[in-house]
């Protein structure tokens, strides 16, 4: 089979943001090029002793992505380019120029597999099946995940954000809500925390069975782990899927241009007392969420960073 390639041209300021539009947008297998430093933690994952010497970090960044054949390449590119006309109304895009190609049948739903290694997030050990639990990490809180191609393995520090702070507040008897589950890794490390029961919903048709595949790995119980298909900003038959002033917390690791419509519909599904817990915010986005968290009637109570991302952590009135 052939594959249609584009390359984006773009800034290093916006690969992420715009590496999640894709995503978002249906496109799987998402590369990046660019000249950014290797981090510490990203070097131990490299398993060689010695690195070379990087070129200088320009800024800028080439992002490719494949189409096959038979996907309609004019309307996946419209959303593309839909998706950076607003990102690059709070983000320098740079030139934003796509270039198209032709490429060779390859295993491209495979081969991302060669980048995806076991990590830590404190003392848990998240690792894909294919790879062996090492010595000395036996005494660790094991959750496996096999993400796919359409969704985080859990290394992006948005994802990290909430699970450190899921874990602060999670108890025996919480109920969560996860939107955007995707691959369920955040719900199912909340069900390995202790956490009585969860439910996700997503866009995307795939993540059902995503779900469903990394939920038997993890030995999680159907009735313990709920999830379906559908927006639960303007569905109202997901939003009665879901139930109402029943969960403990929501979590919803999303872009903040989804996190400001989907804050008030969110009070409607927490308990009084109950804790939302956001992430998905690029740094220059943080005033813009707490704005709409606040105007939503929560009360902040606690706000995350880790490199350029933010987590945002609020808590519904008791009354």
């Amino acid at each position: 089979m052939k594959w249609k390639k584009y390359t984006l041209k773009t800034t290093t300021e916006a690969e992420d943001i715009i590496s999640n539009m894709m995503m978002e947008a249906g496109i799987e297998g998402i590369e990046i090029e660019d000249k950014i430093p290797l981090t510490e933690q990203e070097k131990k994952q490299m398993f060689v002793d010695i690195l070379p010497d990087p070129p200088e970090d320009d800024g800028v960044a080439y992002i490719s992505f494949y189409l096959e054949s038979e996907t309609d390449q004019e309307e996946m590119l419209k959303r593309v380019r839909e998706g950076l006309e607003e990102i690059s109304r709070y983000c320098p895009i740079g030139e934003g120029a796509i270039r198209a190609s032709e490429t060779e049948d390859k295993d491209w739903i495979n081969n991302w597999k060669q980048y995806f290694h076991q990590f830590y997030v404190d003392d848990i050990l998240i690792k894909p099946s294919w790879e062996e639990i090492k010595p000395g990490d036996k005494d660790k809180l094991l959750i496996q995940i096999d993400p796919g191609t359409a969704f985080g393995t859990g290394m992006h520090e948005t994802t990290q954000l909430c699970i450190r702070q899921l874990r602060k507040y999670l108890t025996a008897e919480t109920e969560l809500l996860d939107v955007g589950t995707g691959s369920g890794i955040l719900s199912i490390v909340s069900l390995k925390l202790g956490a009585k029961h969860a439910a996700g919903t997503d866009l995307d048709v795939n993540a059902i069975q995503a779900v469903k595949e990394n939920m038997e790995v993890n030995g999680i119980k159907p009735e313990q782990f709920a999830v379906t298909m559908g927006n639960l900003i303007d569905d109202k038959a997901v939003q009665d899927w879901a139930g109402y002033g029943k969960y403990d917390i929501v979590v919803a690791n999303i872009l903040a241009e989804v996190l400001v419509p989907l804050t008030p519909v969110v009070t409607g599904h927490l308990k009084p007392g109950g804790v939302y817990i956001t992430s998905g915010i690029i740094d220059d986005k943080e005033e813009t969420v707490i704005r709409a968290v606040e105007e939503s009637g929560f009360r902040v109570v606690e706000v995350c960073h880790q490199g350029e991302w933010v987590s945002v952590t609020a808590r519904k009135p008791e009354r």
